[in-house]
């Protein structure tokens, strides 16, 4: 490989070449790093548009939903930073009046006691980890081969209270099933954002603000800030060959050479790409046993916000039912009132087996349970199963399988010779949000300069 000097001024190398696989937020991230330090870069994309896990959906009255990630918080400085080199800006996530309970089909003021022990109890285990290498911990084995549903029913007390932290925490971070997933991988997730708190809260957390034009305008403007010629869409890469000299990424219609390749993708995509030589077996062996979150987001609309006048915010959560969470997504320029739900693991599998009919009926119902009987009549419904889209095949990201952790997270950010991984899935801060895709793509950036 070429070596790149990278001296006191910015963007000193030797002509590097590098191949971005995926223009995601992480792909553009790398792309960006490696132009501004003077490298030649290719962006290869699949889908016809760029943004990876984010879409910006307008209604005709120029209403924005964000069928994908949408949100940003403190300590997230990568994003804000962003945000504001590329003229955009923010606005607070609407968050008016009382937040509400579902607790085993009735509302409830707050959770029970144990319920805020038990989340104390894991930030103080996450705490124990090094978020580059949290199978090191000296209970990471133990941790690893323990099953967090299984956890929580020995843990919490009482039934209700394993299934509602259950499904916030499996399910509301990690959009998969309590049964499905180690406690070690809840844990790694928690200490890459600093605990329960920043991951669960709205103002103040995680949730407490979007992007005016959502994140599809901050992905389409830093596109633009590269070179032109450096992107071309509608392209997926279906293999990559290394060579003593060289890589090259294969497309449907020819090929693209480079000294380095980024494959900015999930671990279960990057998969999919024929690599020559193959894949050493852990790495490949990863790409096996990180499969995708499955997470349905859906938009009901309204005239307005109607909530906000019986002191709701439209904020919930639940320990039963099709939808384990909702947020108000109403934005401040639109009349227009839009409450979301989120649906995981089988429940959301449940929603996908019904019919349109059915599943509406089902999803209004739940509406109706948190904001009243009037939810059941929403001026539009708008669904996105990202599960189902060909680029993507789920959400928010990829998790390892328990028991996997010791022998293949070690593998997550190694490089295979010409061939570096970004993606949010590798990130060590704030892992599966928008701030960690950006982090990972400028880590396997530097990777690639450092020669």
């Amino acid at each position: 490989m070429r070596r790149t000097v990278v001296g006191k001024r910015r963007g000193v190398t030797d002509g590097i070449r590098v191949v971005v696989v995926g223009a995601g937020f992480s792909g553009l991230a790398a792309a960006l790093a490696l132009t501004r330090a003077g490298a030649e870069v290719r962006v290869l994309e699949a889908r016809d548009r760029v943004g990876g896990r984010v879409l910006t959906r307008w209604l005709p009255d120029g209403t924005q939903l964000d069928l994908g990630a949408q949100w940003i918080g403190p300590t997230q400085d990568r994003m804000y930073a962003l945000v504001a080199e590329h003229g955009l800006v923010t606005f607070a996530s609407a968050a008016l009046g009382a937040p509400t309970l579902l607790w085993a089909g009735q509302r409830r003021a707050g959770p029970p006691a144990q319920a805020g022990r038990v989340l104390g109890l894991l930030d103080e285990y996450a705490a124990r980890l090094d978020p580059d290498a949290p199978w090191q911990a000296p209970e990471a084995a133990q941790w690893d081969r323990t099953i967090l549903g299984g956890w929580l029913r020995a843990t919490a007390g009482d039934g209700d209270t394993a299934d509602y932290l259950g499904r916030l925490l499996a399910g509301g971070l990690l959009a998969t099933g309590a049964d499905e997933v180690s406690l070690l991988q809840l844990l790694f997730y928690l200490r890459s954002a600093g605990g329960t708190g920043p991951l669960l809260g709205m103002a103040g957390g995680a949730q407490q603000d979007r992007i005016v034009g959502g994140p599809s305008a901050l992905a389409e403007r830093m596109a633009l800030a590269l070179p032109p010629g450096t992107l071309t869409l509608a392209t997926p890469v279906r293999s990559i060959e290394q060579t003593i000299d060289r890589v090259t990424a294969w497309t449907d219609t020819g090929r693209v050479d480079g000294d380095a390749v980024v494959v900015a993708l999930a671990p279960a995509l990057a998969g999919r790409i024929r690599y020559d030589p193959p894949l050493p077996a852990l790495r490949d062996g990863l790409t096996q046993r990180m499969p995708m979150g499955s997470a349905l987001k859906v938009h009901a609309v309204y005239p307005e916000p109607f909530w906000r006048a019986d002191g709701l915010s439209g904020v919930s959560t639940s320990s039963a039912g099709p939808l384990t969470e909702t947020v108000d997504n109403s934005t401040p320029t639109s009349p227009l009132g839009v409450l979301t739900g989120f649906s995981y693991s089988v429940d959301a599998a449940a929603l996908r087996e019904m019919s349109s009919d059915e599943r509406r009926r089902c999803l209004l119902d739940a509406f109706a349970c948190v904001v009243g009987p009037r939810a059941r009549d929403p001026v539009d419904l708008v669904e996105y199963d990202w599960s189902a889209e060909e680029w993507t095949r789920g959400c928010f990201c990829g998790g390892l399988t328990p028991g996997t952790w010791g022998t293949y997270g070690p593998r997550l950010r190694a490089s295979v010779g010409r061939v570096h991984w970004a993606g949010t899935e590798t990130a060590t801060r704030w892992t599966g949000y928008l701030e960690g895709a950006v982090r990972a793509g400028e880590r396997a950036a530097a990777q690639v300069l450092s020669g």
